[in-house]
């Protein structure tokens, strides 16, 4: 047999054992994250429920879905262990406080309140009332031109029909 016949069979196999590879990491990352699982850390199921780690053994986990509700799973079922604060942010709704560490993009804010207030007061305010009736004397005129353009077209009656 001469190298070109062998070559796509040595690419496939290299190609298969390039996936297999990579499928046996993956395995092997998802293992080591649910064995760092610790009572008391946040975890996210397979089916998407949030919980938090009562007790871990072998092969199952003791979660705790919330007052009195206790229920065992399968380790394999674990999807993600999550960080604090990720856990936090998505069941409790609590947020980083990163408004303290948030730095202004101009000065304004770092001079005093007052300044604004008194530049604001300087500035006409608007109208957001009703028209006026002269302005309601324009509007019948562009209506009669609105209704003069649906005239143009022809108009279809009850029994006519574009199908043929």
């Amino acid at each position: 047999m001469s190298l070109v016949t062998l070559l796509p069979f040595i690419v496939l196999i290299g190609a298969m054992f390039l996936m297999t590879r990579s499928a046996k990491k993956k395995q092997q990352q998802a293992a080591d994250m649910r064995n760092q699982m610790q009572p008391g850390s946040g975890v996210r199921t397979i089916g998407g429920m949030y919980a938090t780690v009562k007790e871990v053994s072998d092969d199952t986990v003791l979660l705790d879905a919330g007052p009195g509700v206790d229920l065992l799973f399968a380790k394999n079922a674990i999807g993600a262990v999550l960080s604090d604060d990720e856990y936090n942010r998505i069941v409790h709704g609590v947020e980083h406080d990163l408004k303290s560490d948030v730095v202004p993009d101009d000065a304004s804010s770092l001079t005093e309140a007052d300044e604004p207030a008194a530049a604001a007061s300087d500035e006409k305010s608007v109208d957001l009332g009703k028209k006026d009736e002269t302005d309601k004397t324009e509007e019948p005129s562009e209506a009669v031109a609105a209704e003069a353009k649906t005239e143009d077209a022809p108009k279809k009656t009850e029994g006519d029909s574009d199908a043929k």
